[in-house]
């Protein structure tokens, strides 16, 4: 089972990984030890970061924005393929009772 946090949270953990990652020398130890500080797995916490750095310019990558556009629109495209399956399947049944040929 996967627990959710707030933005919140989110944001002071990594504000705390930028703040001491001089401190131990690379971001991954301090992810490390403040995950273990916060009761927060280290690999999370480092996407947590990972995707800080993206979002304010600092790293090259889909900012968390563009992130749950992309998830909204795939979302939309699987509803709309599911409404084309029907629709052909209803017209496939409807050509299927007008034609005269299977009376």
């Amino acid at each position: 089972m996967t627990k959710r946090f707030d933005p919140e949270f989110k944001a002071r953990a990594v504000r705390l990984v930028m703040e001491h990652a001089p401190e131990y020398g690379s971001p991954t130890k301090a992810c490390e030890v403040v995950g273990r500080q916060l009761g927060v797995g280290k690999e999370t916490l480092r996407g947590w970061v990972r995707q800080a750095r993206i979002d304010t310019g600092q790293r090259v990558g889909a900012t968390s924005e563009e992130l749950a556009e992309v998830k909204a629109l795939k979302a939309r495209v699987r509803r709309l393929e599911e409404d084309n399956a029907i629709l052909k399947a209803a017209a496939t049944f409807f050509a299927g009772e007008l034609d005269p040929r299977s009376r």
